[in-house]
């Protein structure tokens, strides 16, 4: 496995092995020594597995509160996705700022998002699968998002306006700017 540290460095594209051969390919995605000696030590406690039916369809900006906050690892295991992870944690020096990634079924890219970072994506293919690994399970009440096209932020999603396809709730979120961040850094 190969681990890159991205433009914000708690950002981790992951690159997992494949093995080939007449049948296909084998490949390890996760392993918790692996992941310890690349100075990620999270213990994942659930795997969250969504289908999007559509390109262009958005999920985004999500997280959750603190105690409850999620760091995640997330591939996609069948189309592609463009991915975002934006960085929420106070006294950051990347506050405020994203990273984006398009994270490929063809090729097995990963991106580790620490806790403390909102995150979204937007499929580039039908019938996209994507598989992440959460470090806290889900809490409703916890639950939070930033709405995915702030015109502040400016993340140059492959969608726009009434061509992305989201939920009703995911198009009345808050703006990052009417954001109060519950998340201090380091």
């Amino acid at each position: 496995m190969e681990f890159r540290r991205l433009d914000i460095p708690d950002l981790v594209l992951v690159l997992p092995r494949r093995f080939s051969d007449g049948r296909g390919w084998l490949a390890e995605t996760w392993s918790a020594p692996s992941f310890a000696a690349a100075g990620i030590d999270v213990p994942f406690v659930q795997d969250n597995h969504t289908f999007s039916r559509q390109a262009g369809t958005v999920r985004a900006l999500h997280f959750q509160l603190p105690p409850h906050a999620q760091a995640k690892l997330v591939r996609v295991a069948r189309g592609a996705i463009f991915d975002v992870a934006l960085d929420l944690r106070r006294g950051s020096p990347s506050f405020g700022r994203f990273v984006t990634a398009k994270l490929t079924a063809d090729d097995g890219e990963e991106l580790f998002i620490p806790s403390g970072f909102a995150h979204g994506f937007a499929t580039l293919k039908p019938d996209t699968e994507v598989i992440y690994k959460v470090s806290k399970p889900y809490a409703l009440a916890a639950e939070r998002g930033l709405i995915w096209n702030d015109p502040d932020l400016a993340i140059p999603w492959p969608v726009t306006g009434k061509a992305a396809i989201l939920s009703e709730k995911d198009g009345k979120l808050p703006r990052f700017a009417d954001f109060v961040s519950p998340f201090s850094f380091p």
